[in-house]
């Protein structure tokens, strides 16, 4: 599967391609490296992303996350509707997909491509609650900062 890495301001990032489609997002810089047409436009979206996340719009790529049950694909479908610069708790997420708001946190914690499925804007009702990213919360704080979200207290 075609690999492509690039720096961001959280660390080396890495996406992965398969079918024309992005299947993941990992931390850290990919062994492989392959520019394929589809890998480095996802590249560039990310540069511009992180420069101004409200003028790059919504990823314009089609993502297929590479495993989760049907459940973690419609919570992460959810995520993709929060708008930039926008939070949700982990239970209004769950009123809005079913399940609870612990089954919901799981399906978060699962989320193979981060950033792009914006897990980051979940967050627990007193506090910011957890993230998957290397740098832990802190990639979380830094990521809603970004987007001028509002940091819960506790948070």
């Amino acid at each position: 599967m075609p690999q492509l890495s690039l720096h961001s301001p959280i660390g080396p990032l890495t996406l992965t391609e398969e079918g024309g489609k992005i299947i993941s997002l990992d931390w850290g810089w990919g062994r492989d490296q392959t520019e394929t047409p589809m890998l480095c436009a996802a590249r560039d979206w990310l540069d511009t992303w992180f420069d101004d996340p409200k003028a790059a719009g919504d990823f314009p790529f089609p993502l297929e996350p590479i495993f989760g049950t049907d459940y973690q694909k419609r919570v992460w479908n959810a995520l993709c509707a929060i708008p930039v610069g926008t939070v949700k708790t982990y239970k209004e997420l769950a009123q809005d997909v079913g399940g609870s708001a612990r089954s919901v946190g799981q399906a978060v914690g699962r989320n193979p491509i981060p950033i792009l499925i914006p897990c980051h804007r979940i967050v627990s009702q007193t506090g910011l609650g957890g993230y998957s990213g290397d740098g832990g919360i802190d990639d979380k704080r830094w990521l809603l900062n970004l987007e001028g979200a509002p940091i819960p207290s506790g948070g």
